[in-house]
C-alpha cells in the first residue's frame, strides 16, 4: 500500500469514527426520550443502550489503534511509510552543520585578529622564530 493509500486509509477510519460518534449521540438521545416518557416501553430503552453501547466499544476500539498508530510513528522508531526519523536526522546535521560553519567563521576571525594584533606589535610573521623588529 502506497503512503497515499495508507493516509487515505486512516482519514476514511476517523470518518468512520466520527459517523459513528453520531450514532451514539442519538442512541443516548433515543434513551433518553423513552425514559422522559410516562408510559415507558423497557425493550425500546434497552435495545437502545445496547447499541449505544455496542457503539461507544467500536468508537473505543478504532480510536485507540488510531492513537497507537500515531505514538508508534512519533517517537521517531523506523516505520514503514514514515519519513519522520529520517527528516528529523537531517535536520539536526544542518543544524550542527551550520554551527560548525559559524563555529569555523569565528576561529578564522580570531587568527585574522590575532594576526595583525601580532603585526602591529612590530613581530615578524615572516620568519620562522617569530622574532620581534
Amino acid at each position: 500500500m502506497s503512503k497515499n493509500a495508507e493516509q487515505m486509509s486512516k482519514l476514511q477510519t476517523l470518518a468512520n469514527v466520527e459517523i459513528q460518534i453520531g450514532k451514539a449521540l442519538e442512541y443516548s438521545a433515543m434513551v433518553l426520550n423513552e425514559l422522559s416518557r410516562e408510559k415507558q416501553i423497557t425493550k425500546t430503552a434497552d435495545n437502545n443502550t445496547t447499541q449505544f453501547l455496542k457503539a461507544l466499544e467500536s468508537i473505543e476500539t478504532e480510536l485507540s489503534a488510531q492513537i497507537n498508530y500515531l505514538t508508534t510513528i512519533s517517537t521517531g522508531q523506523p516505520h514503514e511509510g514514515s519519513g519522520y526519523a529520517a527528516q528529523k536526522d537531517l535536520q539536526m546535521a544542518q543544524h550542527r552543520l551550520e554551527h560548525v560553519k559559524s563555529r569555523l567563521t569565528e576561529l578564522d576571525q580570531l587568527r585574522i585578529d590575532h594576526k595583525q594584533e601580532l603585526q602591529q606589535l612590530g613581530y615578524d610573521l615572516g620568519t620562522s622564530s617569530g622574532r620581534q623588529q
